[in-house]
């Protein structure tokens, strides 16, 4: 109810390993009557990836992205992984994948801690423009068909996804400023 996963790499491995991670859950807190910890959840997805480490030797790698709200410490928290299952926790942004270095790039100059939520889903919407601008194997925002990524949060009230509807409008703002300049904006996302 307050965690999401984001994942880069295979997508069925990554389907499957969602999948096996939240039957897991689901299993310890019904076993235990209580949820296991944000810290114990994190542990355990990265035991998961190292699992999975002989496939990912092969290029079947699966690069997950943990992000919730940590009631203990009252606040949103964010892990990112390596492909033997290490954890890192990340304090500010953070992107996975082929196109994450450009994806990093965008983040590093529109990152604002203090942005209210549109600002900050219109920077990672840049964010991802400059990801599938220079990497093809990252998806971007696809006017044309209509596909965007889902966008979703995590607060003390749970997990929330954004409509499709409010993607796709803050997408077109997004697409319609980079004919003027595409190479994004600066310093600011919209």
């Amino acid at each position: 109810d307050h965690t999401i996963v984001g994942v880069a790499g295979v997508a069925g491995l990554a389907i499957e390993l969602v999948r096996l991670f939240q039957v897991e859950l689901e299993h310890f807190e019904k076993v235990e009557g209580t949820s296991l910890s944000f810290d114990g959840k994190a542990n355990r997805l990265g035991s998961l990836i190292r699992g999975n480490l002989s496939q990912a030797m092969q290029g079947m790698a699966v690069l997950p992205l943990f992000i919730g709200w940590d009631d203990d410490a009252a606040r949103g928290r964010m892990f990112s992984y390596d492909a033997t299952g290490g954890r890192y926790e990340e304090y500010e942004f953070c992107s996975i994948g082929s196109g994450s270095a450009f994806a990093r790039g965008a983040l590093k100059k529109l990152h604002d801690p203090e942005a209210d939520e549109r600002s900050a889903v219109a920077a990672l919407l840049q964010s991802l423009y400059d990801a599938a601008d220079d990497d093809s194997a990252t998806s971007g925002l696809d006017l044309t068909r209509g596909i965007f990524p889902l966008v979703m949060r995590a607060s003390a009230e749970g997990v929330a996804r954004w409509s499709e509807e409010g993607v796709r409008e803050l997408a077109e703002t997004i697409v319609s400023a980079r004919v003027g300049r595409p190479d994004g904006p600066r310093g600011y996302a919209l």
